[in-house]
């Protein structure tokens, strides 16, 4: 299926697919109002198994299919603080005491 992909202005790292170029009648207007002016990024033809970056194209194919367009998302930040605590605990499990 060939897709257009818009990304937001507004939001980081937000795009949107969309079947028909400039075609934004499936999407709904609150949706594109909280994405603001959608600008053309790339015209892509998606198949089953195709490799996208952050988004999966089987699951791109069905939301166009079913909705008529996919939004993707950013993905979520990294919790370092988590993170760390995380490698503390590991670290305190593999420390060796000498007496």
């Amino acid at each position: 299926m060939l897709c257009a992909v818009y990304k937001s202005i507004r939001k980081s790292q937000t795009y949107l697919f969309i079947a028909k170029r400039d075609d934004f009648s499936p999407v709904p207007d609150a949706l594109l109002t909280q994405f603001g002016p959608p600008q053309l990024v790339s015209l892509l033809n998606i198949k089953e198994g195709t490799k996208l970056a952050l988004a999966d194209a089987d699951k791109v194919l069905a939301a166009i299919t079913k909705d008529g367009y996919y939004l993707q998302l950013p993905p979520p930040p990294v919790d370092y603080l988590k993170e760390h605590k995380k490698w503390q605990e590991r670290q305190k499990g593999n420390s060796y005491e000498i007496d």
